[in-house]
Order: structure tokens, then C-alpha cells, then sequence
């Protein structure tokens, strides 16, 4: 049902400073971000490492959905949002398991679907369990282009291969010239 955590949302009233703390501290690198306006608030995703993900969201104007929330905080941890590869699936087992959701919403043309299962029925957690393609959602530089499974580049010692991720983004590997050889033979065995 669920193929793993896409990323952790941390609500702010502060966005700069968190922005500048993530990025410039931690070393996150931009990905996507937006607005929405029907909810009045701006959201930014960031990466991190080995393609681990956060988002930053913040009211965008007065009576924001994220006004009740910050109202007795000024920054926290506002939901975990889950992938899913098929979201009616994902439906029908909460259902058959007895587990409420809400806020169902379709975005269209697949870009995102998503549900949310409330804090009382999550042990504390808001829950966010979203359908979608997660290159969709990433910077160019951290993902590799939909026709590339690999790259490979020459270092001093090597190479550093980067494997397209099926959770987006790119995975790089170090490999000195002894592993080289080793994963060679390795392939050529296959062929064989």
C-alpha cells in the first residue's frame, strides 16, 4: 500500500528563516514550491542527502488553513506525507481496516491525488497519502532525465555512478578503479 515517506511538512510563520536555516545551514537544495491560493498558504520542498525530502509551508495570507495550527506555535512538524502507487487501493484497505480519512483530492492528468488521516486516528501524526511521480516535484540538478536509468563520471580515483531513483532523484555511488574492474566482470559474467 504504501511504498515509502515522500517527506516531512514543517508549518512556519518565519518562511525566510526556515528557507535560510535548511539551505544555507543544513545544506538542503531547492527543489519545487508554490502557492495555493484557495488555501492561502506557499509551500517549497527541499532535498536532502540521499534523496530524502522536506517541505516547508507557510501561510500566504490572512485566513490561511495553517492559521489554527500556528496559532499556539510558531514553527512544528505539520504532517508526514506517504507515497502510494495506487491511491483508490490505498482507500479500500483503510476502509476494510476501519481507518477514516479525508480530504480527498484529485489534481488531475496525475500529478497528485491525496487523502489525509487525522492525528486522532494516527497515533498523534497527521497523515498525508498522496499518488503521484516524484521527479514531478524535484529540481533538474537532482534527478536524471526520464529516458536515463544511469550516468557515470570520471573522478581522480574512479568514477561516481548516479542511478535513477524509482522514489525520484538520482542515487550516487562512488566506485575507486578496484570496484570498477570488480563490477565489469561482474556484468560481463551476466552476459555470458
Amino acid at each position: 500500500m504504501i511504498s515509502r515517506i515522500d517527506h516531512v511538512s514543517i508549518a512556519v510563520l518565519e518562511r525566510q528563516k526556515a528557507e535560510h536555516f535548511f539551505r544555507n545551514v543544513l545544506g538542503a537544495a531547492d527543489a519545487t514550491s508554490g502557492e495555493d491560493p484557495s488555501l492561502k498558504y506557499f509551500w517549497r520542498l527541499f532535498s536532502l542527502g540521499d534523496l530524502s525530502r522536506l517541505e516547508i509551508i507557510s501561510p500566504a495570507a490572512p485566513g490561511s488553513f495553517l492559521d489554527g495550527f500556528l496559532s499556539t506555535r510558531k514553527a512544528g512538524v505539520h504532517h508526514i506525507t506517504l507515497q502510494t502507487p495506487d491511491l483508490e487501493k490505498a482507500m479500500d484497505h483503510l476502509k476494510k481496516e476501519g481507518v477514516p480519512y479525508f480530504g480527498y483530492q484529485d489534481y488531475g492528468h496525475g500529478i497528485w491525488k491525496e487523502i489525509f488521516i487525522h492525528p486522532r486516528h494516527a497515533f498523534g501524526v497527521l497523515i498525508q497519502i498522496a499518488e503521484f511521480r516524484p521527479d514531478d516535484w524535484l529540481s533538474d540538478a537532482s534527478k536524471l532525465p526520464s529516458t536515463v536509468k544511469w550516468q557515470i563520471q570520471k573522478t581522480q580515483t574512479g568514477a561516481t555512478l548516479r542511478f535513477a531513483h524509482p522514489g525520484g532523484g538520482a542515487l550516487p555511488i562512488d566506485l575507486d578503479a578496484d570496484e570498477i574492474r570488480r563490477l565489469s566482470e561482474q556484468l560481463q559474467q551476466l552476459l555470458v
